[in-house]
């Protein structure tokens, strides 16, 4: 039987309108050659003016509308963290340790300049543990996950809390439980408010707000700020919390949903929670270390070696994304060109002929937005028995030229593939 390996590239694509995107400049060999023998398209990976965050768009390009499934970022980063969550009396957000100016709290840089390490920032974190907030029985947990990255659960041990309220990091906003990337956000830190009228959601909004401001006072004075001013960096004096979420999402198991053994590869804990909270057997890699050569030469191995025990393997690649945060068009082209050097070409030389490839990204970071947008991403699928259609070059315009067509939403994308490349039976709940 045919098996599957669905290749995501984190924040690859850029805008069509774009003079010159980074696919266009980078030179991708591999990445082409499945273009070229493939059959290509363009995808909105949640939808057409949604510019999403990487977790709702990785359940979409699992086959779930985000819409029904999707329970806030931040218990997925708790889950993939190794967090539980008491349902009722605790909210989970994604954080992010940020830079700011302690009396305006203005933000200086959202990510610490990106030159926080991750022993820095576990430190920070016990700082704030288990830091008591005075009022509703209130607590919080605080758990640093990778660099900047990290989990706040905001709980109460009587008061019921709920998810729907606002974020304090000022780049996003919520949609629902969705958030959505501003291109012109404010430059300070944001009042968390009740998004709906509950005492639940007030009761969350005060707490979180407590939190944040209790946490810039510690953090502000910690010795490992103190040393990072004495070298010249910026200190990681506060919290940004967003994506609250009070549940993790519950869905019909990947295996059960498409009839096959699925697991998914990833680093980050957001999509390991993804995987985990969907039922995938999920294989984590180690973080990276510099050296893309060795990096992806150990996702590599441990791909192949899930294709052998399993019909479906997810593997969620990162590099490109972060440079597109950062507006650098040159570095997130090596990004691209280090992938497709050190997994994309020895993939194509050792995997079986038995074995269907589908590329694509979960959404859009273009260096000349410096955020995720809502433009459509490009997709190929490769399969021995598919005939390639025209498009020999996996770019954003050249796809657009592709037999796929325009996909609307990203839930579709593996339901199609599979039936594309002959795939048993599937369900489409």
């Amino acid at each position: 039987m045919v098996k599957l390996l669905y290749l995501v590239l984190d924040g690859m694509a850029d805008r069509l309108e774009d003079p010159v995107t980074t696919l266009e400049k980078a030179e991708k060999p591999g990445l082409d050659y499945i273009a070229r023998n493939g059959v290509c398209g363009l995808m909105y990976t949640i939808g057409k003016g949604i510019a999403p965050e990487s977790d709702a768009a990785v359940i979409s390009l699992l086959g779930y509308d985000p819409h029904k499934y999707y329970t806030g970022r931040g218990p997925l980063e708790a889950l993939g963290a190794g967090l539980t969550i008491k349902p009722g009396y605790e909210i989970a957000f994604r954080a992010n340790f940020a830079t700011v100016d302690p009396v305006t709290k203005k933000l200086i840089d959202r990510r610490v300049g990106r030159s926080l390490s991750t022993e820095e920032a576990r430190e920070l974190a016990k700082a704030v543990d288990n830091l008591e907030l005075g009022i509703f029985d209130g607590y919080a947990r605080v758990k640093a996950t990778i660099g900047h990255r990290a989990v706040v659960l905001i709980g109460s041990r009587t008061q019921k809390l709920s998810p729907m309220v606002d974020n304090s990091d000022p780049a996003y906003a919520r949609k629902g439980l969705i958030s959505i990337a501003l291109e012109n956000p404010s430059l300070y830190i944001k009042e968390i408010k009740p998004l709906e009228q509950t005492l639940e959601a007030e009761t969350t909004a005060k707490l979180a707000n407590i939190f944040t401001e209790k946490a810039i006072e510690i953090l502000d004075k910690h010795p490992i700020n103190m040393e990072r001013r004495r070298k010249g960096l910026l200190p990681a004096n506060a919290i940004l919390l967003r994506d609250a979420g009070g549940d993790i999402p519950r869905a019909k198991p990947l295996s059960e949903k498409y009839g096959g053994r699925f697991s998914l590869l990833a680093e980050m804990p957001v999509e390991l929670g993804i995987g985990r909270a969907f039922g995938a057997d999920v294989a984590e890699a180690p973080l990276p270390t510099g050296d893309p050569e060795k990096d992806y030469r150990i996702r590599l191995e441990k791909t192949l070696e899930l294709l052998k025990s399993y019909d479906i393997v997810y593997v969620h690649l990162k590099g490109p994304d972060e440079p597109g945060h950062d507006g650098d068009l040159e570095l997130k082209k090596k990004k691209i060109e280090d992938i497709d050097k050190y997994f994309v070409r020895p993939l194509l030389k050792k995997m079986s002929s038995d074995v269907a490839i589908l590329v694509t990204a979960d959404h859009a970071t273009p260096p000349s937005v410096k955020a995720h947008t809502d433009d459509p991403v490009p997709v190929v699928i490769m399969w021995k028995e598919l005939e390639p259609d025209n498009v020999d070059k996996l770019t954003e315009k050249h796809c657009r030229q592709g037999r796929l067509g325009i996909i609307e939403h990203g839930w579709e994308l593996l339901p199609r593939a599979l039936e594309l490349i002959g795939f048993v039976t599937i369900s489409l709940q």
